[in-house]
This record gives C-alpha cells, structure tokens and sequence, in this order.
C-alpha cells in the first residue's frame, strides 16, 4: 500500500501531526496469542499516573477538535475516551485479543490508535477536511444508519465515503476491524506535545504484539506528516 494521503487543508488545524502508519498483510499468517496480559497492565499504568506526557498530548488534541468545531468533551479523541474509562471504572472490559492490543497502546502512550479492515477500503485512506456530504454508515438504537459529518470537520475517508468521523473519534461499520486476517491498517496519531521517541516506542509495541499474534504476517511501517 502507498501511504496513507494527508491533504493539505490538515496543516491549518494542526501543522505538528505526526503519525505511524502500519500495514499488516495476514493473509498467510499462523494464530499466535500475546504471551502478556498487555490491556491489564496498560489500565494499571494509567492507574499511576502514566505516561507523563498524557495531559499535554490529550489536551492538545481536545485544542485541535475545537479548532475544526468539534465539541471535545462531549465527542473526545479515542485515547481521551479510553482514558477516562479507565480513569472511572478502574479497567476497560477485553473485547479480543487484538482490540485489546491497540487499546492497550493507546492507554499505555497517551496516543489515537485506529484499526481497520483495509481489504474493505476502495482507494487509499486520506484524512481530510470533510465537504459535509460524505456517507458515513454507522449503527443507531440497533440499526444500520448512514449519517454525514458536519461540514468543515476533520474526517479519514476512502473514495467511497467516511470511515472515521471527527479524526478518530468514531470508526465506520464498513472498514471496522475486529478479527485478525487480511489486510489490516493501523494508524497511531500524535502532535507536537508527544514525544518523537514515545511515537516510535508505541509503534514498536503494536509491531511486536501483532508479531504475536499473526505470526508470519507481512508487517510494513512508514511515518507520515503533514506537508
């Protein structure tokens, strides 16, 4: 896959994104399992207090949802989200083993971690600035819906429509993962206030975990920024 495409219009809300993008080709892979209990040990390291970045990070992208006139309190970024669950419930409940994986890296860095089906993707993910009509399918009280994103925000799309709204906030139904196999996409996304050396550190960790748990999978990464 070529990289993900980041359209120019992202700079004016946030000129330091900075981001790793992983491709995993599963197609061939063995199952493996995670020799660590890596959810449970994330939700205890927030638990203390960690990582020391994390009030920084996560308030510079509650800035950047307000920027593109998102309201970050009542829609947060994902690893806001993930945090405050934590931060109440003492733990987040395990969904599957791979889940629990980029959630854990998510809570462990501080940092948005999207996983996604890239065999359902028409064209190339690009993250731009929606025109309002954009289909995103989602699920309402039970049912398929399909909804548009308010004009101006900051969405991920594919040549078919929305696949993730307000940056990471909500994932589509299409290109939603929740199994390994295939091709799957991984983006982890920072600005400016998370260390360059705690971005490369998160990415390794997801590496080595879906290493684990794809064992002989085809795994490329690449990191991308705005122009």
């Amino acid at each position: 896959m070529e990289l993900p495409i980041i359209e120019k219009g992202i700079a004016d809300f946030a000129p330091d994104f900075r981001a790793i993008s992983i491709l995993v080709d599963a197609t061939t892979a063995s199952e493996g399992k995670m020799t660590r209990q890596v959810l449970e040990e994330a939700c205890d390291f927030v638990r203390a207090g960690g990582p020391e970045w994390s009030d920084a990070h996560l308030a510079n992208w509650a800035d950047v949802y307000a920027r593109f006139g998102a309201k970050p309190n009542r829609t947060p970024c994902s690893a806001q989200a993930l945090r405050k669950r934590v931060e109440r419930d003492g733990r987040i409940p395990s969904i599957n083993p791979l889940v629990d994986l980029y959630n854990a890296v998510s809570l462990r860095y501080a940092v948005p971690v999207g996983g996604e089906n890239l065999d359902a993707y028409v064209g190339l993910p690009r993250l731009a600035v929606s025109d309002g009509t954009e289909p995103f399918d989602t699920i309402a009280n039970g049912e398929p819906l399909i909804e548009n994103p308010a004009k101006g925000e900051i969405v991920w799309r594919d040549d078919v429509g929305v696949t993730c709204r307000r940056w990471n906030w909500r994932q589509g139904t299409r290109t939603r993962l929740d199994a390994i196999g295939g091709r799957m996409w991984f983006i982890l996304e920072s600005l400016g206030t998370m260390p360059e050396w705690a971005l490369e550190e998160a990415g390794n960790m997801l590496v080595n975990g879906l290493a684990q748990l794809a064992p002989g999978s085809q795994i490329t990464t690449r990191v991308i920024a705005v122009a």
